[in-house]
């Protein structure tokens, strides 16, 4: 069985709320909700982490630093970490590819905090043959740099790769290179569209 099927992680297989770790940082910060979020969303501190250009403590320190953080890192870990919740519709249809004998990957820029806290809360995390990390390989969608990496690890390339993820530019720069490549909007939607490029 020549195909692979790859999925992004946030917003495919498990949604995440980065204003549930604001509010619980903010608790703890001298700068106010807005304020912290702001820092978050446009310091470039979160994207330079997720690209591996940070570690863990250097995050945590310039964050510290940004926004007045007042308690530990393991705190800010736990808080910046557990933002998760899991989309079953979505790993039921990853489970259903695994019983059918399709090869599994996640293909996802993220973090290791974050990728630890899956791991630790959602048990079909596991269930995957390989992993592509933006933070590991030092590049994030739609870098052509991940998707060569993906491809490395699996072997395939082109039609082989079914690939699912809800940015519409991450979508487009697998389609160029040839991929089975699916804009996730719904579950319904996914699904279906799945099982046409499976036919």
């Amino acid at each position: 069985m020549n195909l692979v099927v790859a999925f992004d992680l946030g917003k495919v297989l498990v949604d995440f709320d980065y204003s549930i770790a604001a509010r619980k940082i903010a608790a703890r910060s001298t700068l106010s909700l807005e304020q912290i979020a702001q820092f978050i969303g446009t310091s470039g501190i979160t994207v330079n982490y997720e690209l591996g250009q940070l570690n863990r403590r250097e995050f945590f320190e310039q964050a510290r630093r940004g926004i007045g953080f007042q308690g530990t890192f393991e705190e800010f870990g736990e808080y910046f970490g557990n933002i998760f919740t899991a989309i079953p519709p979505m790993i039921e249809l990853h489970a259903t590819l695994r019983q059918r004998g399709f090869p599994t990957y996640i293909f996802s820029n993220t973090n290791d905090l974050a990728v630890e806290d899956i791991h630790r809360h959602f048990p079909f995390f596991k269930n995957f043959d390989g992993y592509i990390f933006s933070y590991e390989v030092g590049a994030m969608k739609p870098d052509p740099k991940i998707y060569e990496a993906l491809e490395k690890l699996t072997g395939r390339r082109g039609a082989d790769i079914l690939y699912l993820d809800d940015r519409p530019e991450n979508v487009a720069a697998g389609s160029a290179r040839g991929w089975r490549a699916i804009l996730h909007e719904t579950p319904e939607k996914s699904r279906t569209a799945v099982e046409r490029f499976l036919l």
